[in-house]
């Protein structure tokens, strides 16, 4: 499908963007992107974790079912989308890179997703608009994490999941590097400050795996007790 053209204005969408975040627009980026996302976790979580395992990991955890609707939230290329697609979910695969969208649609062509130029941060999305929200790694590249996870919220209907796969603040000196703004800007959100910019969400599910944090939040009273799960 062609791409969904979004809210990329810079009078109502953040004005600025991080380093990683303009890398992400490069075609040389978008076409190496799924070769490092194949080998990050390993290397992030100092054992062996494949995108196979991750799928699973959130299978489990998420149980997608067909027909729900979902947002792939800086989808990249395409890796959460393409597994929801899989399991009969209608998609929606947003990204504020263009080549990423395109690499994305090369590689997962299920007729189940579609492709959105936005910005999260300020998507202009409707409120309660899906069921679940997908989000691999996306929060530390983003110029304004708090911005992105309320805007998250709102879309999500009640009862609806968040699933975040992210790299919580550690205080060590590479990831003080990697926040400056010229060798990367990301930001490594505290997972209690993660859980503080989701009012009405609740954490049911939390994993961390070496570097690696992986989060299910649900929406409003969908809830059951939160708890450190194990693969």
């Amino acid at each position: 499908m062609p791409l969904m053209q979004g809210n990329l204005n810079p009078r109502t969408a953040s004005p600025d963007l991080s380093l990683a975040q303009h890398s992400n627009k490069l075609e040389l980026t978008a076409r190496g992107y799924m070769l490092w996302r194949a080998q990050s976790l390993g290397l992030l979580s100092g054992t062996a974790f494949s995108l196979e395992r991750e799928a699973r990991l959130f299978r489990s955890l998420c149980s997608p079912q067909p027909g729900q609707d979902w947002l792939d939230a800086g989808t990249s290329a395409g890796f959460y989308a393409g597994v929801l697609a899989a399991a009969g979910c209608r998609v929606l695969a947003a990204d504020l890179s263009a080549p990423m969208l395109r690499e994305g649609q090369r590689r997962e062509t299920s007729g189940n997703i579609d492709w959105a130029l936005l910005n999260l941060e300020n998507s202009g999305l409707p409120d309660a608009s899906f069921d679940g929200v997908t989000v691999g790694a996306t929060l530390n590249e983003t110029h304004g994490p708090d911005r992105f996870l309320s805007e998250l919220a709102r879309v999500l209907r009640p009862g609806g999941q968040l699933w975040l796969m992210y790299l919580p603040r550690t205080g060590g000196p590479l990831q003080s590097l990697l926040s400056r703004p010229a060798l990367g800007g990301l930001n490594f959100p505290d997972p209690a400050w993660v859980g503080r910019q989701l009012p009405g969400m609740s954490l049911t599910d939390g994993l961390g795996i070496g570097a690696v944090r992986f989060g299910r939040y649900v929406k409003d009273q969908d809830l059951t007790p939160s708890q450190d799960a194990a693969v």
